[in-house]
């Protein structure tokens, strides 16, 4: 089962309210999808992850193909019983592995190039190159697995029946997420394999789940448009926004721009690995409904929490004679119990129930930011 209704259209911006309706319940839109790449949001049980507000989970078709497979999930009940998740869940396509695996990885690049800071200009990648570790073909992509060495294929046809048996709602199909170093040149050929993929990946789909295909087309103008026309005439019942997106921020805002209007507006619309909270606005005055994102996780694990006054590093000594709650507007039981002074305690003593509290504390905080973005836009306000 899958449906998607429109509560509501901006008269500001491509914002819009909507229901995403899976068969395992509904999703208000906007909204956040968390990353439980291994089938776990890092340091939280699955019981504690729905306290957060979140509605849907994405996992990682790649990584759960090396660990534990497919078909031990499969063995499981699939991927909502494996974890005890009874909401709507996402696997990605394994296509974001070509590109961190292979560029990614040789170039120490990501998806925007302004996000690593300090780095220095470096040549554009054009057709004719290929990553050290990853090989790219018409077919699909040979990688060695980063666990033992092994040899792994992943191609179109792969993805989607190991996205069947994991048993997401939501499905996406295969792609080349591209660098943001690469060229025109570079690009447009990978827009041909990442095509032709899309069209195999429909084909091979046997299930009734939500297959959702993904625009690439990096920061040129004409290749977006191309690419979000093409993929919106396959009859997707949904739309993946991926790819590198240029080298700061007002490109990705340029690329929606570029993209939305060629896709079909009844449909939904994900951005791939995108959703900081300065960004979260803006993209969803660009036409995003869901969007996913390790931002509150990765930075929880490092000791940092996000509040309406900023970032905390709770590392810091400052904090350990802070008796106040993380966020004093935060009703997230994390802020509800515990001070700053006693979670910084905990991390300078090395403990691990820390990276649990912050983990917490900043999926529920920004869930409820987009919470608010949602009344902006019943409001009119956005």
């Amino acid at each position: 089962m899958f449906e998607f209704k429109i509560l509501k259209k901006s008269k500001k911006s491509r914002a819009r309210l909507g229901l995403l309706e899976t068969s395992h319940g509904i999703v208000e839109t906007p909204a956040l999808v968390p990353v439980a790449t291994q089938a776990v949001v890092k340091t939280l049980t699955s019981e504690e992850v729905l306290q957060t507000k979140s509605q849907i989970l994405i996992s990682n078709t790649f990584h759960l193909h090396l660990k534990p497979g497919e078909k031990i999930v499969k063995s499981a009940g699939r991927l909502h019983k494996f974890m005890n998740w009874p909401r709507p869940l996402m696997t990605d396509s394994g296509g974001f592995q070509v590109f961190s695996l292979g560029f990614g990885h040789d170039l120490n690049v990501g998806k925007i190039l302004k996000y690593f800071p300090g780095q220095e200009k470096r040549e554009l990648i054009d057709k004719t190159v290929q990553p050290r570790k990853v090989k790219i073909t018409g077919d699909g992509v040979h990688f060695r697995s980063p666990l033992d060495g092994k040899e792994l294929f992943l191609g179109p046809r792969e993805s989607i029946k190991i996205q069947q048996l994991l048993g997401a709602d939501i499905i996406f199909a295969f792609d080349e997420c591209t660098s943001p170093l690469s060229t025109y040149e570079y690009i447009k050929d990978s827009l041909k394999r990442t095509h032709a993929w899309a069209e195999i990946c429909l084909k091979t789909l046997s299930t009734n789940q939500a297959l959702f295909g993904i625009v690439q087309g990096s920061h040129f103008k004409d290749l977006r448009e191309e690419s979000a026309s093409f993929i919106n005439s396959l009859g997707f019942p949904g739309y993946g926004i991926g790819g590198d997106l240029g080298e700061d921020k007002k490109t990705m805002s340029k690329i929606l721009d570029w993209a939305v209007p060629f896709l079909d507006e009844q449909k939904p619309r994900h951005l791939l690995g995108i959703g900081y909270l300065e960004d979260m606005e803006n993209i969803i005055k660009g036409g995003v409904d869901t969007f996913d994102c390790t931002v509150p996780t990765h930075y929880a694990r490092r000791g940092i929490a996000f509040t309406s006054e900023g970032k905390l590093d709770l590392r810091k000594s400052i904090f350990t004679k802070d008796k106040k709650p993380l966020d004093k507007t935060c009703l997230c039981f994390v802020c509800t119990a515990y001070t700053r002074s006693y979670i910084s305690h905990l991390l300078r003593a090395n403990e691990i129930t820390p990276l649990s509290l912050l983990t917490f504390h900043n999926i529920y905080f920004f869930n409820s930011y987009v919470e608010k973005i949602r009344e902006k836009i019943k409001q009119g306000k956005l």
